[in-house]
């Protein structure tokens, strides 16, 4: 598996440009609702077993942004997903595909907001289950009172 040939399986199954340097591609604006199906497609095609890491961007006015990156190790190919997790602030769980997303999923619901739909156990990881909202989040006002650290 070449960049150039994932590339071009990317672009023929999505229609989705894939960008990059080298060995590792960039795909933005993998559409919520195949966000599942993406993975899947990665995964099983283009051999991209090894899940590096998912996390989020909060842009703003344009709202949250789910970053996945996973890779083949055997060809060296690695590819960094981007989708939208819409105004709601929820994506499919990529549980189901790969195991490490599990913790990093909870982890940016925890800071972010951001609901993985489909997560088998999605509560929080770093604060405490009583802390008031997500303190990554832009609106969040970090000069708000908060429980003392225990």
């Amino acid at each position: 598996m070449t960049p150039a040939h994932a590339i071009s399986l990317i672009k023929e199954r999505f229609g989705l440009e894939a960008a990059g340097e080298g060995r590792y591609l960039i795909v933005e604006g993998v559409p919520l609702e195949r966000w599942m199906e993406f993975f899947d497609f990665v995964k099983v095609t283009l051999g991209c077993c090894f899940f590096s890491f998912l996390t989020a961007v909060d842009w703003k006015e344009q709202g949250l942004e789910v970053v996945c990156r996973v890779e083949n190790l055997e060809a060296g190919v690695g590819i960094l997903a981007k989708t939208r997790a819409g105004a709601e602030a929820r994506c499919p769980s990529l549980t189901g595909l790969y195991r490490g997303a599990d913790w990093m999923e909870r982890e940016c619901y925890d800071l972010l907001g951001v609901v993985f739909d489909g997560h088998p156990d999605l509560r929080r990881i770093l604060l405490g289950q009583d802390w008031e909202g997500h303190p990554l989040r832009k609106d969040y006002a970090h000069d708000m009172p908060y429980a003392p650290y225990r």
